[in-house]
């Protein structure tokens, strides 16, 4: 029959005599005498419980990650804004301006290229894959609504398979939080680019890609003959048109839904804010529930799992690649 112990009882280990010649022990207690007491990872780091509480989880204080990785958003920021334009105009577009300037404002965002739409005419398309413009001659390129003259005057200059596009509106803008990506997601659905998605990189960046199928390619001549009427040619330059103005209707709204989202973002974070810090009786796992809603993160290699990305409500594409 066993013995009871009172509960208040302690206990101490006692190390059994250390054998002749060293051995594990030794080299165990000569260890502990250099380095101290050995401490896990997540116990140097801090739990994510609160400090001072007694907790068995391996998980990292949420707050540093989330110090570590704005600190680092920042840099990229700033490296990405510091950058001469590369593009062949060599500037942001001035139907695009007010959105590029809105979203480098905000310290969760900043773009990384784009361009308000525009109408081209290509020559150069050999292989019938689809118009490579690196290796095309650009004839016309323009940002405004065109007239037939200004094709058919490009089109004299034909030698190889022109192809007239209009190319809509696309934005790339690098967000801090995959929870800021939904945001601008949302917004950009709501205005009418249904063909944005987010993509988040191994390394955490997360990119979202504002885009639309509103786009038009026609071939025009092939190996420098022209193959429509200059009927057909008006015809389409006039679809042209009227998707550049459509187009430009959409960045309006997105612009004006994207101001509304982000007065919406401030007012709620700043509640939210207020109510964390007034209320008593908010516990340490409240508090840590709140931390991964507002910064979920992504797990890294082939899978596609993002954790807590549940909460959200995210119904955007996803692509995980290298960054």
């Amino acid at each position: 029959m066993g013995r009871s112990f009172p509960t208040s009882a302690r206990f101490h280990l006692v190390t059994p005599p250390l054998p002749s010649g060293g051995g594990v022990w030794s080299r165990l207690i000569a260890q502990v005498e250099k380095f101290g007491r050995l401490r896990p990872p997540w116990r140097q780091y801090g739990c994510a419980h609160g400090a001072g509480r007694r907790c068995g989880s391996r998980e990292p204080a949420p707050c540093r990650w989330r110090m570590d990785h704005s600190a680092e958003f920042r840099r990229w920021k700033a490296q990405s804004l510091s950058r001469a334009d590369l593009s062949r105009k060599g500037s942001v577009d001035e139907d695009a301006a007010e959105v590029v300037e809105l979203l480098n404002s905000r310290e969760e965002f900043f773009t990384t290229s784009s361009c308000a739409g525009r109408i081209l005419l290509l020559d150069g398309s050999t292989d019938g894959s689809g118009v490579q413009k690196q290796h095309c001659c650009w004839m016309l390129v323009t940002h405004k609504p065109c007239g037939k003259d200004d094709v058919m005057a490009a089109l004299k200059g034909a030698t190889s398979n022109a192809v007239l596009k209009f190319e809509p509106f696309i934005l790339h803008v690098q967000c801090r939080t995959l929870q800021d990506a939904q945001t601008l997601h949302s917004v950009a659905i709501d205005s009418g680019f249904r063909n944005s998605g987010i993509t988040v990189g191994k390394r955490g960046k997360t990119m979202l890609a504002v885009r639309s199928t509103h786009g038009l390619e026609v071939p025009l001549s092939r190996q420098g003959k022209l193959m429509v009427t200059e009927e057909y040619i008006e015809f389409l330059v006039t679809i042209a048109n009227q998707k550049m103005e459509e187009n430009k209707k959409r960045i309006g709204r997105f612009y004006n839904c994207l101001q509304h989202a982000l007065e919406r973002k401030t007012i709620s974070n700043s509640h939210s804010e207020i109510k964390e810090n007034n209320n008593p009786l908010c516990t340490h796992k409240n508090k840590r529930s709140q931390g991964k809603a507002r910064d979920p993160s992504v797990t890294e290699g082939n899978g596609t799992e993002l954790e807590g990305a549940d909460g959200l409500g995210v119904s955007a594409p996803f692509y995980l690649e290298d960054d």
